[in-house]
């Protein structure tokens, strides 16, 4: 496992049906913190694969630490936890194959 990369998994509780449930990151803990990939995952089982997160982003904001997300920093709603990197890329091919059917 490349040791300059964290994998985070966001439980995100809340009642938007077209907001994820859960959300994944690849984080580069050696660029500050910047979110390589991402993949969103919603109630109804469907996935999505982003592969830059900043392509639309007018400013580029970090992806918080595991234990600022679980203090509650960024909101009550949210909570984390760290995933091996082969759990993530199993979910990114998944959200990459469902982005193309």
């Amino acid at each position: 496992m490349n040791q300059s990369l964290e994998y985070l998994k966001v439980s995100w509780s809340h009642s938007y049906p077209d907001e994820p449930e859960l959300i994944f990151y690849e984080v580069d803990l050696a660029h500050d913190r910047q979110c390589l990939r991402s993949i969103e995952l919603f109630a109804d089982g469907s996935i999505k694969s982003i592969n830059n997160l900043y392509e639309q982003a007018i400013e580029i904001t970090p992806i918080p630490a595991l234990n600022e997300i679980n203090q509650g920093i960024w909101g009550e709603e949210l909570t984390a936890t760290t995933i091996s990197q082969e759990e993530f890329n199993s979910l990114f091919a998944q959200g990459q194959l469902s982005t193309q059917a």
